[in-house]
């Protein structure tokens, strides 16, 4: 024999009811349109927002993940082009200091 699984609400109420001629909805009552992070299906449903917590932090890492990457891609980008750029100095700062260049600024003072 199977059991039937029942969802009920921790707090004790209805997520939504038809009561006093008017629908009584909990404001955590929540649409997600979207996929699952975790199997790709399509999601466009109504549920609890405390039941849509663990969708949302799976999808929140996966985000900071990607960003992560992003970051760290520009910032060795950003140490290759500085490497580059203090070579440039130093090179150019070799040619200054030349013996030769040093006399021409002494004979043009």
């Amino acid at each position: 024999m199977e059991l039937k699984t029942v969802l009920t609400c921790p707090l004790g109420h209805k997520c939504q009811e038809v009561r006093d001629g008017a629908i009584h909805q909990c404001t955590w009552f929540t649409k997600l349109a979207g996929k699952n992070p975790n199997t790709g299906e399509n999601i466009d449903e109504f549920a609890c927002a405390m039941s849509w917590l663990p969708v949302l932090l799976i999808e929140n890492a996966q985000q900071q993940r990607s960003t992560a990457a992003a970051v760290e891609s520009f910032r060795n980008e950003m140490a290759n082009a500085n490497q580059h750029s203090q070579q440039l100095l130093q090179a150019t700062a070799r040619v200054f200091s030349a013996p030769q260049f040093v006399r021409a600024i002494g004979k043009a003072g």
